[in-house]
């Protein structure tokens, strides 16, 4: 990791460092998804096929492209009974954590006959992209399905891969039975993206794409946007953390390394106001590096993407943490509920040393499904209502109508809006 002393040039060189793990700089692979999106869209199924084929090395049919109710049972015979109790656990808090963001439709009605109001309703089918492979994790299955059914989607359906030999991670068919999935499809990459986004013979049109990704993954969901909704444009992982003497340099490195083992492009921060910390720190990472498993990469995330900044007062700590807008945030300072009152941009706050970001990872129930990139200056984690859909309501009585139309029609002429202005003035004529 590169120690460094906080100030506003080392700041702007650290933003601009970040900023290039986006996936909107990996504009050379954009061709090759429109490509695939464009042979999806065309070919359908058969699209679907010879991608899978190509890439994943199985043979796929219009008839073992579903997921079966045998194959699900199979991967809760193989699955240890203690982690389906975990799962279902997690599942529990996640679903209890988010049905308190349900809200409600409403009408405001006034004495002179004007009503105004808002319906809220559920989008009909949702569809949830998951990974295959090395990269197979429950925990987002549960993530992005439970918000969905909070919500009270009518449909939801999963694309993942299958490994070379047609079969599907078994944690992830288990979550997805815990979480409730309707239908699974057994397809990866761009082409999925594609499938959900526009339909074909065998894997149904969705209205929303939630779900991680690789680079191809991620660039498919930007390139289908607006033929459907999706959650986001998903960069690396991240975690940033603030700490004060006062914090177990023990801990902060553990948490530091839990993030940088994801990839190589995940990024790992600590911003403190002890010298004293930022040595310890550095040396338990060390210490980190000889026990765990996957050293390689997080030596390499460390490399690219791993500071230690010392900042001369708490204040200008929090002031770097909100313009980098992190992902994850730990505070570990003396007074960690003082300083999370000033910080404004973060996708998930843990308070105190026994807040560490795996706990929102796995159980707490707040989804991790969160903004990366800095985009947490403007995007929120999935919530439920990612899920739903909002419709005014308008209903003017002639009295309440009569009394603002001359308004509107000096509106719509100011526009040069005729059309307007005659269909309020034709009411009254």
């Amino acid at each position: 990791m590169k120690t460094i002393q906080l100030t506003a040039k080392t700041q702007k060189d650290l933003l601009d460092s970040l900023l290039k793990r986006s996936p909107n700089h990996y504009g050379q692979y954009e061709a090759v998804v429109a490509e695939i999106i464009a042979n999806v869209r065309e070919k359908g199924d058969q699209a679907v096929f010879d991608y899978t084929k190509q890439f994943d090395k199985w043979e796929i049919t219009a008839e073992n492209i579903r997921v079966t109710e045998a194959e699900i049972e199979e991967a809760f015979a193989v699955t240890e009974e203690e982690f389906v109790e975990v799962m279902k656990r997690s599942a529990a808090n996640i679903a209890d954590f988010h049905k308190k963001q349900l809200r409600n439709s409403w009408i405001d009605t006034k004495e002179d006959g004007s009503i105004l109001g808002q319906r809220i309703l559920p989008i009909a089918v949702s569809g949830v992209y998951v990974p295959g492979g090395k990269a197979a994790y429950p925990s987002s299955v549960l993530m992005n399905v439970i918000p969905a059914k909070v919500a009270g989607v009518e449909k939801i359906i999963m694309t993942t891969p299958a490994g070379a030999d047609g079969k599907v991670n078994p944690g992830t068919l288990v979550a997805a039975k815990i979480a409730g999935v309707d239908e699974i499809y057994k397809a990866g990459g761009a082409q999925a993206i594609a499938a959900m986004a526009y339909g074909t013979e065998s894997i149904p049109k969705v209205d929303k794409i939630t779900g991680p990704g690789n680079i191809f993954v991620a660039l498919a969901k930007k390139a289908c946007f607006g033929y459907v909704s999706i959650d986001s444009i998903a960069g690396p992982s991240e975690i940033l953390v603030i700490a004060d003497e006062t914090a177990n340099p023990r801990y902060v490195a553990a948490d530091l390394l839990s993030q940088a083992e994801y990839d190589e492009l995940a990024s790992a921060i600590l911003i403190t106001t002890s010298k004293e910390l930022a040595a310890e720190v550095e040396k338990q990472i060390e210490g980190f590096l000889q026990e765990l498993s996957r050293t390689e990469i997080i030596r390499k995330s460390l490399d690219n993407y791993g500071y230690i900044i010392v900042a001369e007062s708490m204040d200008s700590a929090v002031e770097a943490a909100n313009a980098i807008a992190s992902e994850h945030l730990e505070i570990l300072t003396k007074d960690p509920y003082t300083v999370m009152t000033k910080i404004k941009n973060a996708g998930a706050i843990f308070l105190g040393e026994y807040s560490s970001e795996p706990l929102g990872d796995y159980y707490a129930g707040p989804n991790h499904i969160l903004p990366t990139n800095g985009t947490a200056k403007f995007f929120s984690p999935l919530n439920v209502d990612d899920f739903m859909k909002k419709t005014s309501i308008i209903s003017y009585s002639r009295e309440a109508l009569e009394r603002a139309h001359n308004d509107i029609e000096l509106f719509a002429k100011k526009e040069g809006l005729t059309a307007h202005a005659n269909s309020i003035h034709v009411r009254f004529e």
